[in-house]
């Protein structure tokens, strides 16, 4: 049967119609439920104000609204009222402060000063590590009904201020005899910026080692940059790059640091969302310092977000060999947006893609189970991408190292040790009894030290909870309960008087571990941030493997398969 062309084309053009008009009905209700939803909202909120039993907080009750709406998106899409300035010190690394981090210390109830930064007013004014915080500018920093988390946030609000306005501090600092000593210090707050590479230095005669801590400062890969000439002037000849607890930062400033490796107009990322604006591609804008120095890059669980652009591009590039842990999976990009009276959105805008094509987002938000909790996408449900030399690489579910290093699990003594805050004690208690420090690089706690430590934690009566006790008290219940009690008595017995709890013995048999946590400890506060960084790498695993990688030309090349 032959078909006439205008009929063809009127039924075509019918067709269109049709889609036009179901696409118009499903836009037009989908305006119709956001405009329903919006009056229902603000209706009732009207009927609680007028007739609610009690008075409401209107900035509470909008402000609880709000977060439960963003309760539905992903953990980075965040509201920031008018006296809110984190977004700006997000994006610029800087605020005002005396440069000390706090924390909340549960044997007094207060907030602690847990590190103040090196030089900065809070160093400078003598405030240490350890000290208690009272009262700040006359007001008594008391936790009341509020949690943990709030308080230390209360407390750092007190604490922050305009550069150059005055604060006043009441502390106790703990002594000796136990007693504690009541001082006031004044600090002029200045802005504080975020240092983005703590610490670089020679690990080799021929191989330098960077510590960059974040990509969350303006200008961050200028400091990178003065650590590779500074190391090369040293006789770096190939260079580990420390991206381990590295959360990211800024997009463009990853960029700026892959640049430094790889050709001008190399195409490192891709994002793309809704909106035309979310549709970018970033290239190097630069000539590199050096396209062929030999690279290694340690990463971790807690790599994160702009760390895994510049990691998996200079993987899926074959610039360098990525050596640790799977990283933890971050592929979103946000964008800040502005709202009525002063206040701001960040909000989750786009995904990003690397030179191979793949996004390494580990969760999908927008898939929530039917209890609203969510999960990690499966390695199963990965995708295969390669890299320029043909390499496979997957997505989702972050940047897996091209070495892993599979480290020990920290012993269950020490995470009580350090949560109930017994090494943080005794090492107050050890730079009060050392005011003189030794050098960094010979610093070591001593096995009379630790046999100090171990009278000081017997003294604390410290006791902590033993999985495999825990795990024999399970056991014990599910063969009473399966009727194998009675048969199994004698077995039972002997096995729970071998895994009878013993704290000499835990304290003799993880003495490594607890020696290096306590040194870790001690050496930040004689040493700062750097004092920590260098006690951590004299016993690293990842640095260790790193450098025998650099150090084997033939290894390095075969493991991004090049001739």
């Amino acid at each position: 049967m032959k078909w006439n062309i205008k009929k063809t084309v009127f039924v075509a053009c019918i067709g269109l119609v049709c889609i036009g008009i179901v696409g118009f009905k499903a836009a037009d209700n989908r305006s119709f439920q956001i405009i329903k939803n919006l009056d229902i909202f603000n209706a009732v909120y009207k009927e609680l104000d007028m007739f609610y039993v009690d008075s409401i907080d209107p900035g509470k009750v909008i402000q609880d609204g709000i977060e439960g709406m963003l309760s539905q998106t992903d953990p980075y899409t965040e509201y920031y009222p008018e006296d809110d300035n984190t977004i700006k010190e997000m994006t610029t690394g800087k605020f005002g402060g005396i440069g000390s981090y706090i924390q909340y210390y549960k044997a007094k109830d207060r907030i602690i000063i847990s590190g103040p930064a090196e030089d900065s007013p809070a160093a400078r004014a003598g405030l240490r590590i350890g000290d208690i915080i009272l009262a700040v500018d006359g007001k008594d920093m008391i936790r009341g009904k509020d949690t943990p988390q709030v308080f230390s946030n209360k407390v750092s609000k007190n604490l922050r201020g305009e550069p150059g306005t005055v604060a006043l501090i009441k502390i106790e600092r703990p002594t000796l005899d136990g007693k504690g000593e009541i001082k006031e210090v004044k600090i002029t707050r200045e802005t504080i910026k975020t240092i983005p590479v703590p610490y670089y230095a020679m690990v080799t005669d021929s191989i330098g080692y960077i510590n960059m801590s974040t990509f969350a400062v303006e200008n961050c890969s200028k400091d990178l940059k003065k650590a590779l000439i500074g190391l090369k002037e040293k006789g770096a000849q190939s260079f580990v790059i420390d991206l381990r607890n590295n959360g990211g930062g800024l997009l463009n400033e990853a960029v700026n640091c892959v640049n430094f490796f790889v050709p001008k107009n190399q195409e490192i990322v891709n994002t793309k969302g809704k909106t035309k604006a979310a549709m970018m591609t970033y290239k190097t804008e630069n000539e590199p310092m050096d396209l062929d120095v030999p690279l290694a890059v340690l990463v971790n669980g807690e790599t994160a977000s702009a760390s895994e652009i510049f990691s998996g591009s200079l993987q899926d590039l074959d610039r360098a060999v990525i050596v640790g842990n799977r990283t933890f999976g971050k592929g979103l990009v946000q964008t800040v947006r502005p709202l009525p009276y002063n206040s701001s959105m960040k909000v989750t805008t786009s995904k990003y893609y690397i030179p191979s094509g793949r996004c390494i987002q580990a969760i999908d938000y927008s898939n929530r189970n039917a209890d609203g909790t969510i999960a990690r996408v499966p390695d199963s449900l990965t995708n295969v991408f390669h890299t320029v030399a043909g390499r496979e690489v997957r997505d989702g579910g972050g940047i897996r190292p091209d070495i892993e290093v599979k480290g020990e699990e920290l012993p269950n003594i020490i995470f009580y040790l350090l949560n109930d805050y017994v090494i943080f004690d005794y090492a107050t208690r050890y730079v009060l009894q050392h005011p003189i420090p030794a050098p960094l690089e010979d610093f070591q706690i001593t096995d009379v030290d630790y046999a100090d430590f171990k009278q000081f934690v017997k003294g604390r009566k410290f006791s902590y909870d033993r999985q495999s006790e825990a795990a024999l008290k399970k056991l014990k219940d599910i063969a009473k309960f399966e009727g194998y009690a009675d048969d199994a008595k004698d077995e039972f017995a002997a096995l729970e008087k071998k895994l009878t709890h013993n704290l000499d013995r835990d304290l003799d048999y993880f003495k490594k571990d607890i020696k290096g946590a306590i040194a870790s400890e001690v050496v930040k506060r004689y040493y700062f941030t750097k004092g920590t960084i260098v006690e951590q790498l004299k016993d690293d695993p990842d640095l260790k493997k790193a450098i025998s990688i650099l150090r084997d030309k033939e290894q390095y090349n075969y493991i991004l398969r090049k001739k």
